[in-house]
């Protein structure tokens, strides 16, 4: 008999481990939805044995969270240490370790960054699964004691012209799928009161049976109030406060650490959590109250596996153990079993670590703000976690054991990339009005309208840029957190059509343009984080993609020194049709020194000069041009840390020494779209010579080679002598003026015509 009801009034199983063959191993492990191999199952089958009993289920399904792949990292650990961890700066308070990276701003403040991945909930149940992305993220940031100011939303989705009959069984539309996490999204974030400023949208096919939902946030905290995840000592009480606990969210690691499948949906359902931003907005303010009082020696959200994880990571963070008295939680609903109490993962909950004598007042405080909070243990000093339930003892283990997990350094493939260069000249003016309506570089204004990015009063430089109410896009929102001048610059970037074809030149050139986007603002890169979206991890060719990336990752941080302060590892984003590619989100945090000195992306006025600051080369690899006219490279733009820095450091020099009215980066699209983009944005048109970028045309105007922007300046002359002295490539390209975007001996379009398929170009799909 594998499963033996325990002699308690309530409902808890003995499961026979000891007595379980191999085979019976697995069985277990199916049947109670842990998730766990066969050589998992051996280790606890051995531990237990050293202990001379069987495990309950509350035991085992405990193990099952903390050893699950979303959180112990337990295949990307050995190649994060190996590559990435090791980027630093002296700047850095606190990174990796916690639920958010913690960075200093200036003397008094530092700030607080965090960015996850919500992948397979949103794919189940998108309104749910992407407010209670945002919900979680919110949470990160609050437990280290931070006032959220920004929400950033990078997704992914197929194609919005996906033929009803191209959609596999159990997989839903795309239209469907983006209109539900844009929904989740924003309803959440506007009710909780938190700016979403920035992100992206993209569509592809690989995304078809998998969409990806990452989510990130920035908050701000005084340095001598900032919070630790871990308990203070022996004697601190565990106070519970927020929501609930109910049956929604069981299994959601375990779910997210495996591949989706067909009937992932009826099955999964119950995984995805129910969110309550109305809960969470006071729940925010009583907790910063209680941090501002410095009445907490710990707190820690209760994200992936609920109190399971959170107690465990929060007490062997300090060295101490814990003891729980589980019927003090309270629940949603009646007759839940103590092992669905423990490993739920229902919202808006948070856990801090008391002292005795400060009990009664960190109560009173959340009582205050109609916010529950109830004292459900204490900490202990021998590592060992004790759980009991209506005075019976239904868990004892050591919390190293569980928390510590297990590690892989799994077997990987690298995937040769076949030189292809098939790529010649299109019609040019047709091919730039198609680039302008792709679904990839159309207006979001619709997405972005929809979301509240001026609450708070401090968004400074806006998602969209502009005349009103005919805003075009920027390459960075810039926020300001405090009462000084100084602002906080953030972007999100990744080129999935590159790092499908070469994962580490891919990945290199999304960090160039996380950098390229920050500059054009007028910011100092100051950190990063990463949200890394791979497939299967068991399978050599997807490992391969990850550790390539990561390795890209690593060489372009540490050489151009910006430390990696915060990430996640999203792996299973694939399912019996297809993988997504690799797609290392990154999202890059800038200082701006005085936000009266940020720099938008719109043409100011006629008459100025415009200048491209960078070097063009044949680099299609990955390119729109390639996907608007159907030719094929597998030549991935290159860049160096290096040339970065140079590059990153005189524009930033150029900006103190000149007035430039606009700038924006060149990425998808070319030099061709950039400055298209800056005449929608205006309304001012322009007119440029490309013949001194290239003689070829269509690689002066479509190529997507890295580290170069577009400048608008007073005196062109100058800005190019600038670059030129310090050994960069500047050029001279024309005016701005008039109402088309004129390309000598090449087109000429009008704005009016730009701004039709730019604005239509989603919208077609949607009805929007």
């Amino acid at each position: 008999m594998l499963y033996r009801r325990a002699n308690t009034p309530f409902e808890l199983y003995e499961i026979n481990v000891l007595e379980a063959s191999d085979e019976e191993l697995v069985k277990i492990s199916e049947e109670l939805g842990l998730a766990l191999n066969l050589d998992e199952m051996k280790k606890i089958k051995a531990y237990f044995s050293k202990k001379g009993r069987n495990p309950y289920d509350i035991e085992l399904q405990s193990i099952a969270q903390a050893w699950s792949e979303h959180c112990c990292y337990k295949s990307s650990k050995c190649y994060l240490k190996q590559f990435l961890f090791d980027v630093d700066a002296e700047y850095v308070i606190s990174a990796i370790k916690e639920d958010a990276g913690v960075v200093e701003f200036d003397e008094e403040y530092a700030y607080v960054v965090a960015l996850e991945s919500h992948n397979h909930p949103s794919a189940i149940e998108p309104y749910g699964g992407a407010a209670t992305g945002i919900g979680g993220i919110l949470r990160d940031v609050l437990c280290m004691g931070a006032q959220p100011v920004a929400l950033v939303d990078p997704l992914f989705f197929g194609r919005p012209d996906t033929a009803s009959n191209e959609i596999p069984k159990g997989t839903k539309h795309p239209l469907y799928l983006l209109s539900g996490v844009v929904a989740g999204i924003r309803d959440y974030g506007n009710r909780v009161g938190i700016p979403t400023i920035a992100g992206m949208v993209f569509f592809d096919d690989a995304y078809l049976t998998n969409c990806l939902v990452n989510v990130g946030c920035i908050g701000i905290a005084r340095k001598d109030r900032i919070i630790h995840s871990k308990v203070g000592g022996a004697g601190d009480l565990f106070v519970l406060v927020g929501g609930a606990t109910g049956r929604d969210g069981i299994h959601g690691v375990t779910f997210a650490s495996a591949e989706l499948e067909e009937e992932s949906e009826e099955k999964a359902r119950s995984a995805v959590q129910l969110g309550n931003p109305i809960m969470k907005e006071p729940l925010i303010h009583a907790c910063l109250e209680v941090v501002e009082k410095g009445l907490l020696t710990g707190m820690k959200d209760l994200g992936g596996g609920g109190l399971s994880c959170v107690v465990g990571e929060m007490s062997l963070a300090a060295g101490c153990g814990a003891e729980v008295w589980l019927e003090k939680v309270p629940l949603k609903e009646k007759d839940m079993a103590p092992w669905e109490i423990w490993i739920s993962e229902s919202q808006e909950r948070m856990m801090l670590t008391v002292k005795p004598q400060h009990v009664d007042e960190v109560l009173y405080i959340f009582q205050k703000w109609d916010v529950p909070a109830v004292v459900v243990g204490r900490a202990t000093d021998d590592k060992i976690l004790r759980i009991y339930y209506h005075g019976y003892k239904i868990y004892e283990m050591d919390i190293e054991f569980v928390v510590s997990a297990v590690e892989y350094c799994r077997p990987y493939v690298i995937k040769e990339v076949e030189a292809i260069d098939n790529v010649n000249e299109a019609d040019l003016e047709r091919t730039l009005l198609s680039m302008l309506s792709h679904y990839n570089i159309a207006s979001r204004e619709w997405i972005i309208r929809q979301y509240d990015h001026e609450v708070r009063a401090s968004t400074i430089v806006k998602p969209l840029q502009g005349r009103i109410n005919r805003e075009g896009h920027g390459d960075a929102a810039i926020v300001k957190p405090t009462e000084s001048w100084r602002g906080i610059a953030v972007t999100a970037d990744v080129n999935p059509w590159m790092t499908a074809i070469d994962a580490y030149w891919g990945t290199a050139s999304a960090f160039d343009e996380m950098v390229r986007n920050l500059i054009a603002v007028n910011a100092t890169p100051h950190s990063f984080a990463d949200c890394l979206n791979f497939g299967n991890p068991e399978k050599p060719e997807r490992m391969g993609g990850f550790v390539e990336s990561v390795r890209a990752l690593g060489w372009m941080a540490r050489n151009f020194g910006l430390p990696c302060v915060s990430g996640n590892v999203s792996f299973y984003n694939e399912t019996p049709h297809m993988s997504v590619p690799p797609t290392p989100t990154l999202m890059g945090i800038g200082i701006v020194e005085d936000v009266r000195d940020a720099v938008t992306a719109d043409f100011k006025r006629s008459g100025n000069g415009i200048v491209l600051v960078g070097e063009t080369s044949k680099e299609f690899g990955g390119s729109l041009y390639c996907k608007i006219t159907g030719m094929k490279s597998t030549v991935v733009p290159k860049t160096s840390p290096d040339r970065l820095k140079r590059y990153s450091n005189a524009m930033l020099e150029a900006f103190k020494n000149f007035k430039v009215y606009s700038c924006h980066d060149v990425a998808e699209g070319g030099i061709a779209v950039a400055i298209a983009e800056m005449c929608i944005a205006s309304g001012i048109g322009c007119g440029v010579d490309i013949s001194c970028v290239n003689g070829k045309a269509y690689i002066a105007l479509f190529s997507e080679s890295n580290t170069r922007w577009v400048l608008e300046v007073k005196d062109a002359r100058e800005v190019v002598e600038f670059f030129n002295e310090k050994g960069l490539k500047a050029y001279h390209l024309g005016y701005t003026g008039g109402d088309a975007f004129e390309v000598e001996k090449a087109f000429s379009l009008s704005i009016e015509e730009l701004d039709k398929a730019w604005r239509n170009g989603l919208t077609r799909f949607t009805g929007w």
